[in-house]
C-alpha cells in the first residue's frame, strides 16, 4: 500500500509541474490589459504632478494627456477579437496530463514491473539473501561486528574478500581468523597471498615469515614452497632458486596445473626442464582477462605464452593468476637491474607493466631500458617507438 501511495503523490506532483506554466499562462493573458490600463493612469497622475511643479507648460500637458487617454480608451474598450484566449483553449492537453500520462505509466509498470512480488527491505534480504554476494559479505560483516571472537565467520570471509580485491580488509580478515583459530596452511598462505597483492607482487620479509610457518605446518605445499622460491629469484638468488622449484617440480604430480610455471622459473634461473619450452615472463602470459589462445598469436615469441601456459593459467583463478604474474614481473624487473644489457628483457617489462596498467613503472622501465640503450640507436628507437604505441609518456626523451 505504501508503494501505491508514493506513486500516487509523486504522479500529482508531476502533474503540478507540467500544468502550472498552463494555468499560469491563461491568468497572464486575462489580466494583461488590466496591467495596461492601470500604467496609462500613473502616466496621467505623473503629468499632472509634472504641470504643477513648472516641469512642462499647459500646451505640452494637454498633448500629452490627449495621447495618454487615447491609448487609455483604446485599452479599456477593446473589441472582442482583442481579448484574452479563455483558459479552455488548454483544456485538452490538461485532460492529457491529469489523465492520459498516469494511465500510459501504470499501464506500462503493469506490463513490465512486477506488481505482485512483495517488498524486501534490506533486512529481509539479509535473512534470505540467496545467491547474492553483495549481501552475503553485508550480512557477514554485520554478525562480526556483533560477534568480533567469531573467528569462524572471519576465516569464511578472508578468502572473499581476497577475491574481490578488497586486500586491506582481507588482511585483517586472515589475521582475526588466525588470532582466533590458530594458524594453518591454508590460512597463512592467504595471509601470504594478501600480502603479496598489497606489493605489487613482491615477497616482503613478512611474507617470508609467513610463507615459512606455513610451511612448518605443511612441509610439502606447493603454494608456500613457489612463493618463497618465488621470493629468492626476486631477492637475486637464482642458485638457490633454481634449487627450490626444481625440488618443487620433482614433489609435483606429473599433471600439476602449477607444474609449467615451476618449468618456466627453473628455465629463467639458469637450467632448463626436461623437454619443455618455455618463454621468458611477460604481462601478456596469464594477464586476468588476456585472450591467451587468440588466434594468430606466435606462442613461441618471447614474451608470449606456451600451450602449458594457457593450460595452466585457465586452471588458476583470478587471484592466483594475478599474483603469479606480478610475481614473474617482479622477477625479470630485478633480472634487468642485475644486468640491464638484455634488450628484449627491456620490451617485455615495458609491456608487461603496461598491460598491468601501472604506467608509473611502465616509465621507469622505459627511462631505465633508454639509459641502456640510448637514443638515437636503432633500439632506443624501437623502444621509444613501443612506449608511444602503449600510451607512455615520452616526456622529456627526443630522438
Amino acid at each position: 500500500m505504501l508503494f501505491w501511495i508514493l506513486v500516487a503523490v509523486l504522479t500529482a506532483v508531476v502533474a503540478a509541474v507540467l500544468l502550472y506554466p498552463l494555468l499560469r499562462g491563461a491568468k497572464a493573458a486575462e489580466n494583461i490589459r488590466a496591467g495596461e490600463a492601470a500604467v496609462y493612469r500613473d502616466q496621467l497622475r505623473e503629468l499632472d504632478r509634472d504641470l504643477n511643479g513648472g516641469l512642462i507648460t499647459p500646451e505640452e500637458a494637454d498633448y500629452a494627456r490627449a495621447e495618454i487617454g487615447r491609448r487609455l480608451i483604446a485599452v479599456s474598450a477593446g473589441g472582442p477579437e482583442e481579448a484574452p484566449k479563455p483558459a479552455r483553449h488548454h483544456r485538452f492537453t490538461e485532460a492529457f496530463v491529469l489523465l492520459v500520462l498516469p494511465l500510459l505509466g501504470l499501464c506500462l509498470y503493469l506490463t513490465t514491473g512486477r506488481p505482485d512480488l512483495p517488498s524486501q527491505p534490506l533486512e529481509a534480504r539479509l535473512e534470505n539473501p540467496g545467491n547474492d554476494m553483495a549481501v552475503l559479505i553485508v550480512k557477514a560483516e554485520r554478525h562480526l561486528a556483533e560477534s568480533p571472537d567469531d573467528g569462524k565467520g572471519w576465516d569464511v570471509l578472508a578468502p572473499i574478500y581476497l577475491r574481490t580485491m578488497r586486500v586491506n580488509d582481507a588482511q585483517l580478515a586472515y589475521r582475526n581468523a588466525i588470532r582466533l583459530l590458530g594458524p594453518s596452511p591454508a590460512r597463512l598462505d592467504g595471509l601470504a597471498e594478501t600480502l603479496m597483492a598489497v606489493s605489487d607482487g613482491v615477497v616482503t620479509e613478512e611474507t617470508r615469515q609467513v610463507l615459512e610457518q606455513s610451511l612448518t605446518l605443511e612441509p610439502d605445499n606447493p603454494r608456500a614452497r613457489f612463493y618463497v622460491a618465488l621470493s629468492m629469484e626476486q631477492a637475486g638468488r637464482r642458485d638457490e632458486a633454481r634449487q627450490a622449484f626444481e625440488a618443487l617440480a620433482k614433489q609435483s604430480p606429473a599433471d600439476a596445473p602449477w607444474l609449467p610455471l615451476v618449468n618456466q622459473h627453473i628455465a629463467m634461473n639458469g637450467s632448463a626442464p626436461g623437454g619443455a619450452d618455455q618463454a621468458p615472463p611477460g604481462a601478456n602470459q596469464a594477464a586476468p582477462g588476456a585472450n591467451l589462445a587468440a588466434p594468430g598469436a606466435n606462442q613461441a615469441a618471447p614474451g608470449n605464452p606456451t600451450q602449458q601456459d594457457v593450460a595452466a593459467a585457465e586452471n588458476m583463478n583470478a587471484g592466483d593468476r594475478q599474483q603469479m604474474i606480478r610475481g614473474m614481473v617482479a622477477s625479470l624487473d630485478a633480472k634487468l637491474s642485475a644486468d640491464p644489457n638484455n634488450f628484449e628483457g627491456w620490451v617485455r617489462l615495458v609491456r608487461s607493466y603496461a598491460v598491468l596498467n601501472d604506467k608509473d613503472r611502465a616509465a621507469d622501465a622505459l627511462k631505465r631500458g633508454l639509459a641502456a640503450f640510448p637514443l638515437p640507436g636503432e633500439q632506443g628507437s624501437q623502444l621509444l617507438a613501443l612506449a608511444r604505441e602503449l600510451g607512455i609518456s615520452t616526456e622529456g626523451l627526443a630522438e
